[in-house]
């Protein structure tokens, strides 16, 4: 047969454009590939990966590779490819089918469906010959064709009954708004999950459970009954992942998952967002439970993320590769010898070895995995000989192994970098970088606060197209004046992730236009994707008609677009006293509560959102000269000391609207640095003095621990 162009070449997206020198005549999604499938009466082929994903490679070599594959499937099918990162619309859709159809679900995904998006078969990944337990993806495609062939009418039917099951799972859940025992439920089912060896809740895989670990650590200074408490879950969980493999012990940043429970052989690829998630939650808890290792692995993602994630601009890419040199995990793994290598002297090439676990029998490949024993370990203690007794001289060994160390990872090939720009999830790593700004050293925090703030106001250049907020928005380290090349749809989790990160931008900088932009995206919330009975859509109104329309509703490897959005309402009620969209945004709570017991990780954003709606009310307004630095001092001291729910903010310039629409800033102007702290009604006397201001939010948060509370 004469072989079709691959459309893929000049996709924007680097996952797409892996495809691009294959023989299948791949499509991206759109409405020309699926006319194309109604013209030639054949069935679309829908692979769905990311960047990133190890697995999706695999199947890439060993099936997309190869000439006789591609042969059937240009022959039979219409073979559409997506970057899930790049269309989550599309790939919500899809996923819950695999998930309907076989129980669970992962990339890459492989659905057939009818020409109108249908879809009628679903799985992940397929080898190229029958393995696993798995057919062979050659005898599978074979299979299909002949069940579309000769078996039309049983296809058709299937597809239409798993679209209409598939539009009732996006119903959104139903149910009463949570009562006020909640709280102490969810507390008890993560107990009873709790891994009290290693951390994090259930078994293997485990994924970092940032969402749960946020809700647990912002409860207020409580003091839970039982074993083991809040504080101690959150601890325990970052300190075992801090110092197991899925911590890049050297370059810093977290990988997406570990396969075992001990969190230590990590899949190798860094995501962006796993990353934007766990840097507040080091930087605070480092500070909560005084842990150096917890400040440390803060600083390090730090360090990863403006270094290796910018591309020399003010966004971030997407993720890093778990493949280089063609093997996963090759660039970061160790063996015996290549520290031999890297340490000509003996006795630290053994420090290294003892320091990081790296021995003769490694987890991937014969490589080990680099983990942090720490220096009162006997590996280490006996590596150290003499200088274990001395902690200059042990600091002095370790820090020049470790430098040897991170220049042979340098020296390495490196893995790819998907430097597509993902709204929301650059969204959520300038709200990590200005949440754990008040927890790290004085330079350091200011380096995140800028890097917060350049990345925030190129998003709105880049991704605001007057209305709504793009899911993509270019290439990281794209020329400002390079428009982006991918026409991305507008999806809930960009307005809403991107209004919580213009709010923390105003808590920590006092800067107005990002008040201003939290409130347009508030009304961008409710006027495009909110469904009218508490819940919303993935999609806007006006968006692309899928087979189904998608939402949201829990908790994954990000917080859930339901929690984000309801968040974001709450939080603008708060700033505005709009009592109706708290309301509107306590409907989303709705039916939260059986889950609360079954799966409190799946709902601990909207578990944050019930707290923040009951917790008696703080507003802490600081008003001053523009540009003076006491008023800037007030400022850092409210954005630290206050509670998480509160009202924090600065007067803005005369020119600008907001007071008209913010009651906390009437009547609250002031010619020297001034702040206002008022809780549950009642107004302190302003002070002008940082440390009075710090003694009257720690009575805020005493007040706010010792009500009563969900």
């Amino acid at each position: 047969m004469t072989q079709r162009a691959n459309a893929l070449a000049d996709a924007a997206s680097p996952y797409l454009r892996q495809h691009a020198h294959q023989s299948v005549a791949w499509q991206p999604w759109g409405e020309q590939a699926f006319a194309e499938a109604r013209e030639r009466d054949v069935p679309v082929l829908v692979s769905i990966g990311y960047a990133a994903c190890h697995w999706c490679h695999v199947m890439s070599h060993e099936s997309f590779d190869d000439p006789d594959i591609a042969e059937l499937m240009n022959a039979h099918f219409v073979s559409v490819k997506v970057d899930r990162e790049e269309r989550p619309d599309v790939d919500a859709v899809y996923m819950s089918a695999v998930q309907a159809l076989t129980g669970s679900g992962g990339w890459p995904m492989t659905v057939l469906t009818t020409p109108d998006g249908r879809p009628w078969f679903a799985g992940t990944y397929f080898p190229r010959e029958d393995r696993f337990g798995r057919p062979g993806f050659a005898r599978l495609l074979r299979a299909l064709h002949a069940a579309w062939s000769e078996r039309r009418d049983e296809v058709v039917r299937s597809a239409s009954e798993i679209t209409e099951h598939l539009g009732n799972l996006a119903g959104g859940l139903e149910g009463p708004v949570p009562g006020d025992e909640v709280g102490d439920v969810s507390l008890a089912a993560l107990r009873a999950g709790f891994d009290e060896r290693y951390g994090g809740f259930g078994g293997a895989p485990k994924f970092p459970p940032h969402t749960a670990l946020r809700w647990l650590l912002e409860r207020p200074g409580r003091l839970d009954e039982g074993r083991p408490d809040a504080g101690t879950m959150v601890h325990q969980t970052l300190r075992r992942m801090t110092d197991a493999g899925i911590h890049d012990q050297l370059l810093g940043g977290f990988a997406r998952y570990a396969v075992d429970e001990a969190w230590v052989v990590p899949h190798f690829e860094k995501m962006l967002y796993d990353n934007a998630l766990l840097l507040p939650l080091l930087a605070r808890a480092g500070a909560r439970f005084d842990d150096d290792r917890l400040q440390a692995a803060a600083l390090g993602v730090l360090r990863w993320a403006l270094d290796d994630m910018r591309l020399g601009g003010p966004t971030f890419a997407a993720s890093q590769d778990a493949d280089s040199e063609g093997e996963e995990g090759r660039f970061a793994t160790f063996t015996p010898r290549e520290l031999e290598l890297a340490l000509p002297d003996a006795s630290d090439a053994a420090l290294a070895a003892a320091l990081f676990g790296i021995g003769e029998v490694g987890q991937v490949e014969g490589r080990s995995v680099p983990v942090w024993r720490g220096l009162d370990s006997p590996e280490v203690v006996a590596a150290l000989g003499p200088d274990a007794s001395d902690p200059a001289r042990s600091a002095t060994r370790v820090a020049r192994v470790r430098q040897s160390l991170v220049r042979v990872r340098r020296e390495r090939v490196p893995p790819a970098t998907d430097d597509k720009v993902v709204t929301s999830w650059n969204a959520l790593m300038v709200r990590g970088l200005v949440e754990a700004a008040p927890w790290l050293p004085e330079g350091a925090a200011a380096e995140a606060r800028a890097a917060a703030v350049q990345c925030a106001d190129a998003l709105w250049e880049r991704a605001h197209d007057g209305e709504r907020l793009r899911h993509v928005a270019g290439a990281a380290g794209a020329a400002p004046e390079e428009a982006p090349s991918v026409a991305a749809p507008a999806l809930l989790e960009d307005a809403a992730a991107y209004g919580l990160a213009a709010l923390a931008l105003h808590r920590s900088t006092g800067a107005a236009r990002f008040l201003d932009r939290a409130f347009v995206l508030a009304d961008v919330v409710e006027r495009d994707f909110a469904d009218g009975e508490g819940g919303f859509f993935t999609t806007p109104h006006d968006g692309e008609a899928l087979v189904v329309r998608p939402r949201s509703t829990f908790d994954g490897p990000t917080p859930s677009e339901y929690g984000l959005a309801a968040e974001l309402l709450a939080s603008v009620a708060a700033w505005t006293g709009d009592a109706e969209r708290a309301e509107r945004a306590r409907g989303a709570l709705r039916g939260i509560e059986p889950l609360s017991q079954r799966a409190p990780t799946a709902v601990a954003s909207l578990l944050s959102v019930r707290d923040r709606l009951a917790a008696p009310p703080v507003e802490v307004i600081v008003a001053g000269p523009p540009g003076d630095a006491a008023t800037s001092a007030l400022l850092h001291v409210a954005d630290r000391e206050a509670p998480d729910h509160a009202v924090v903010g600065r007067i803005p310039d005369e020119d600008s609207s907001l007071p008209r629409t913010v009651p906390w800033f009437a009547q609250r102007r002031a010619p020297r640095a001034t702040a206002y702290v008022c809780r549950a009604g009642s107004c302190e006397l302003p002070v002008h003095d940082g440390a009075e201001l710090a003694r009257q939010l720690a009575a805020a948060r005493i007040e706010a621990a010792s009500a009563p509370r969900p």
